[in-house]
């Protein structure tokens, strides 16, 4: 398919998107109309409904709050985020993030992502959730014993994150390809978080728990 008949079809696929998630409120309408437009980059790895995929390494970002979506994106911009060699997926995020010209633009997008419905992710890895409870403990101050997040300690919600990408993440923050940029102070605290799981297997045991969470319901 080409680039502009994927642009179409990408330009289409938002309008419905915008119409089923219904009148948002009259001072935000120009801001999700504009975010929707720009979106249209952004579908071509993390889907029309922001539900994510696996084989192009893109998380599922919809419904994730605003204020998360707005920070990462800016992380990418500056270099914060997608500066490690070995980081395939971060170094192709960062080219679709400074698309993104202005920070209206990124606040724009963020907020036209925080509309969409949240997916449900197929879980894809085997994980001890009992070990993985335990071991979920001290992350519970900065995302939530739901897993629901916490914008204060600029924590994001976990529920309902595939699991391979949490994993991804995880391994990431470990080796430093996440969260080791000076001027990343939240990714700091974050890579010393996951160095304290030992070892992959306490990883998949702490991302087995994370999947049994409901943001707002607990564990399942």
């Amino acid at each position: 398919m080409s680039f502009l008949r994927l642009g179409v079809f990408a330009a289409a696929a938002s309008a419905v998107a915008v119409a089923a998630l219904g009148p948002p409120p009259p001072a935000a309408a120009q801001d999700v109309a504009r975010g929707a437009a720009h979106y249209q980059l952004c579908a071509a790895c993390h889907g029309d409904q922001g539900a994510g995929s696996e084989p192009r390494g893109a998380p599922a970002i919809a419904g994730l709050p605003g204020w998360y979506v707005d920070a990462q994106l800016r992380k990418f911009r500056s270099g914060q985020r997608g500066y490690a060699p070995d980081d395939e997926t971060g170094l192709q995020m960062r080219p679709m993030a400074t698309a993104l010209r202005t920070d209206e633009d990124v606040a724009s997008v963020a907020a036209y992502v925080a509309r969409l419905p949240p997916a449900a992710p197929a879980p894809t890895l085997a994980g001890d959730a009992t070990r993985g409870q335990a071991l979920f403990a001290p992350c519970s101050a900065c995302h939530g014993p739901d897993g629901g997040g916490n914008e204060a300690l600029k924590g994001p919600r976990l529920a309902g994150q595939p699991d391979w990408y949490l994993l991804a993440q995880l391994v990431k923050f470990k080796s430093g390809a996440r969260g080791a940029h000076k001027d990343d102070a939240t990714g700091a605290q974050m890579r010393a978080m996951a160095s304290t799981l030992v070892d992959e297997r306490a990883m998949l045991d702490v991302v087995a728990y994370v999947r049994t969470l409901r943001a707002g319901e607990g564990a399942r």
